[in-house]
């Protein structure tokens, strides 16, 4: 499998020193930075498998360098570290792309079964057919990439995976729990906007007229469904 690579981002001296040092012993590559900017510049050079994230840092918001990574594409598992116990901080932590979080104070044992849980993620590969054509739109999930009418569209790594479950399915309701349990694999609040939020932003980007769907289709009080 080859060694993992774990960025930590951490402004805190004494707590970043602690996870790199627990994380070395236990055979991760560990990058460390103090910094968003920093972060962002090493996310881009090295490619981590997983990215250790502080929301309070010196130069920007932690919610402003994971919207960067997923916005570029970044490939590595984002685990949010938070002082914040509010649902609403966290779910805005994963409304803007990140994969799992965590509340201080925590145990280290709880940050390794999660990182780990987060590395099998990513290392998990799309089953089934890797390319599909939906009128002008060619998906190939081998590569993660989107083009219409020959023009590269920019998708994420969730687009891809919220496509791939209702391609798999099609004419299916999928509710927004079975999105939840299958695309992020956690419990949420039912009332998160989450799930509302990425297709609102997946309409936008595959439909031929996003204000009357014509591939997703909203089924009232219960999920959505996909009509080829």
């Amino acid at each position: 499998m080859g060694e993992r690579t774990i960025l930590i981002v951490e402004d805190d001296a004494a707590i970043r020193t602690g996870l790199v040092d627990t994380l070395r012993l236990e055979g991760y590559k560990v990058l460390q930075a103090e910094e968003g900017g920093v972060a962002l510049r090493l996310a881009r050079e090295q490619d981590p498998d997983c990215i250790v994230l502080d929301l309070m840092l010196p130069d920007r918001s932690g919610f402003d360098v994971c919207q960067t990574l997923r916005r570029e594409r970044a490939r590595g598992a984002i685990l949010i570290l938070t002082a914040k116990s509010r649902d609403e901080d966290r779910v805005k932590g994963l409304d803007l792309g990140a994969d799992d979080y965590l509340t201080k104070p925590f145990s280290l044992e709880e940050l390794l079964a999660r990182i780990r849980a987060l590395l099998r993620r990513v290392k998990e590969k799309i089953s089934g057919p890797q390319e599909y054509q939906l009128g002008d739109l060619k998906l190939n999930f081998r590569n993660f990439e989107a083009v219409r009418n020959g023009q590269p569209l920019k998708l994420t790594a969730r687009e891809f995976k919220i496509l791939k479950l209702f391609l798999d399915n099609p004419g299916k309701v999928i509710s927004r729990k079975e999105f939840l349990d299958k695309v992020w694999g956690y419990d949420f609040p039912p009332n998160t906007r989450t799930v509302d939020n990425h297709i609102a932003r997946l309409r936008k980007r595959i439909e031929p007229d996003p204000a009357h769907p014509r591939y997703i289709l909203s089924v009232r009080s219960v999920g959505y469904k996909f009509e080829p």
